[in-house]
């Protein structure tokens, strides 16, 4: 499964992934458009700081998924892809998805009263917010491969760091 990932190093705190996250969701599918919709297009991903950094929070898109087994209308499912998602006229405003999130990412559509989270923008080859990034602090990549290139570059970090000591 191709899931987000997000080098710190690289983020700026600029938020244009939250931008067009809530232009890829809004109904008009453009900037312009969207500022002038009721609700206003909500955005699926959090930039917090934390420790100097700025830190791009989203659905992990868990397995198991609390969201999913907390989901008392089982309007929550996973698509072919392994995104977790949310069933079109399913959910019916409990919000218990959103207290059992461990990231705390699932948020609140309140003039529907339903939920909103991630779902990797099914529509797109690359999310929104992965494609608006100017950093290119979120990358979308297969977690395996990525994972492994992860470790190779910190296997080189380390060998170089006791060359030097």
């Amino acid at each position: 499964m191709k899931e987000i990932f997000v080098n710190l190093d690289r983020c700026q705190g600029c938020r244009s992934c939250q931008l067009a996250c809530a232009v890829a969701h809004s109904r008009s599918q453009n900037l312009f458009g969207a500022l002038g919709e009721t609700p206003a297009p909500r955005y699926r991903l959090y930039v917090e700081r934390g420790l100097g950094l700025n830190v791009p929070l989203t659905c992990r898109h868990c397995d198991p998924a609390p969201c999913m087994e907390a989901c008392i209308a089982g309007a929550l499912y996973r698509d072919e892809r392994g995104a977790v998602r949310r069933r079109e006229g399913a959910c019916v405003g409990c919000w218990t998805c959103l207290m059992v999130c461990p990231y705390g990412v699932v948020g609140r559509e309140k003039e529907h009263k339903v939920a909103v989270k991630c779902d990797l923008c099914p529509d797109r080859e690359v999310p929104a917010c992965v494609a608006a990034c100017p950093t290119r602090a979120l990358l979308y990549r297969e977690a395996e491969g990525f994972a492994a290139g992860v470790r190779h570059h910190a296997a080189e970090v380390l060998a170089r760091s006791k060359e030097l000591a």
